[in-house]
This record gives structure tokens, sequence and C-alpha cells, in this order.
């Protein structure tokens, strides 16, 4: 029997602490390393979602924030206990954006058994070394050769642009580079393998704009889950996506996400939930 995913991908909107009921009751969360150690209250919040809703939670281990604050990465043994604080179902494997693949696959090939000995699915995320789409290929091609070390395979924001150059300088290019890779892993078989060894597969971030989520409808099927702040955050800074290309003619809005803002601006909140639930469109069966 071959597991068939379903049609629909269930997206983790990302919010503020002070803004975090604009995301109860969703079937999966992503929660950030970094904020669980920083803020109890983040962590409790999603230990009552889980006991509530029996959400699945994923702990990344904050690399997209690590790598472009310039900060080394989290220690495992870290993310074993701020894993265990939060109840996670998968904890994200130290990855390395821009470095050899082979960076990456060692740190998986030590933590995974790990993460497992502790109850913990594991969720990796492929990397390779800036300007090298090979070294990239490799990385997936391990996750889909070692489905007894790898649970989860994350389909990174930075993985794509890196490899293809393009992660800075021209928002056209960076916008099609994740949409150009999978083309690659489809070339290679990559999906159908996937999906034969029962690996979930889930989209970190958002590039340009929501309508990613539409042109990545061939493959639909194989994505689980996906993960944004784009929605609540341009919401919450006023703003909302609109009818360009992208859904966003300016682009990523590249403005930090502040997780301590707080506003009681009802327009900013409305379009936060408009926001939301055009991607929540976009997800669904079609």
């Amino acid at each position: 029997m071959v597991f068939k995913h379903k049609n629909w991908i269930d997206f983790c909107h990302i919010a503020p602490t002070a803004h975090l009921d604009l995301v109860d009751g969703r079937p999966v969360h992503l929660v950030l390393a970094h904020l669980i150690e920083e803020d109890d209250s983040y962590a409790q919040w999603y230990v009552d979602q889980k006991a509530k809703y029996d959400c699945t939670l994923i702990m990344d281990n904050s690399a997209f924030e690590m790598y472009k604050q310039n900060k080394p990465m989290y220690d495992p043994s870290k993310l074993i206990d701020m894993g265990k604080k939060v109840q996670a179902d998968y904890i994200v494997l130290s990855d390395y954006p821009g470095s050899e693949s082979m960076e990456t696959i060692e740190a998986a090939t030590v933590q995974a058994p790990v993460f497992k000995e502790y109850g913990f699915g594991t969720f990796f995320v492929p990397q390779g070394e800036k300007g090298d789409l090979n070294d990239l290929l490799y990385s997936f091609k391990f996750a889909m050769n070692n489905p007894d070390i790898v649970d989860y395979i994350g389909i990174s924001i930075l993985a794509a642009p890196l490899a293809f150059d393009v992660e800075q300088g021209n928002n056209l290019q960076r916008f099609n580079s994740r949409l150009r890779l999978m083309y690659e892993l489809d070339r290679i078989g990559w999906f159908e393998k996937t999906l034969k060894n029962f690996q979930k597969i889930h989209m970190l971030g958002m590039l340009d704009g929501p309508n990613e989520i539409m042109f990545m409808k061939q493959f639909r099927k194989y994505i689980d889950t996906w993960d944004s702040s784009a929605a609540v955050w341009l919401g919450l800074n006023n703003e909302t996506f609109d009818n360009s290309p992208t859904g966003r003619m300016e682009g990523k809005f590249e403005k930090e996400v502040d997780f301590d803002w707080k506003t009681e601006d009802t327009e900013s909140l409305t379009k936060a939930i408009e926001n939301m639930a055009y991607i929540d469109y976009l997800c669904k069966e079609s």
C-alpha cells in the first residue's frame, strides 16, 4: 500500500505572543525555539493548545533567525529541553544554511537517534553550499534515503535562494527559486520516494508573496504543512496582500517580526485576519 497525502495544506500561521489568539485551534503549529527559551507564557500557551485541541507541534530550531542575526545554532541538548517544555511532537534537527550539505547531514545522524530516544519525531531541513545546487540535492537525497532517521522534511526558505545564489538583490529570481527546486526534486523522483517512505513534507516560511502557494499546486499532494508569519505580521502593520502576481507588489515584507508587538487597532487586526483567510483559501482542496 502506498500512503497518499491529503490534498490540502495545513498552514501554521506565526503570530507575536500578544496575538496568539489569532492562531487558536489550528491543527498544526510551528513553535520557535528562541521564544520557548525566552518566554514561559509562550511555551505554556502551546502546551494548553495541545491539551485542548490535540494539535501537532513542530518545534523549529530558529535556524532562520540565527542565520539572519549571524548567531550560532542552538546546542542539541537545549533543543531537547525546550521540546520537553512545550511537549513538541517533532524537533527540527540542526541545519546550516549556506554551508556544505555534510555539515547538516552529520548533525542529523548524531542528533536524530537521540531525539527519537526522547520520543520526538525528527524534522530534517536539507541545506547546501551557496551557489551549489548539486550539493543541496545531495542533502535532499540523504533525507529520501534515510527514512529511519528522517520523519519530516522541511524545504527551507533559504536553501533554494542560496543554492541558486539569488538570496539577495533580485526578488523575481528569489521568488521563483523554490519552485525551480521543486521541479528538480520531481525530476529525480524525490517526491514519490518520500511518499512511499511515509515521510511528511513542510514548506518553511514564505518568499515574496502568498501566491507561492498557488504556484505550488502541482506539488500540493506532497506538501503536508507550511508556515509563515507573513499574513499576521503584514496585517498587524496595517497592510494586506494585493492582486499582483505574487500577492504582494513589493515582495517580502522585510521588517523583522517583533514578537513583543501588541496592538489594539481593530483595523490592523482585521487585516491580519483577512490575510490569514486568503492563505487558508489557497491551501484548501481545489
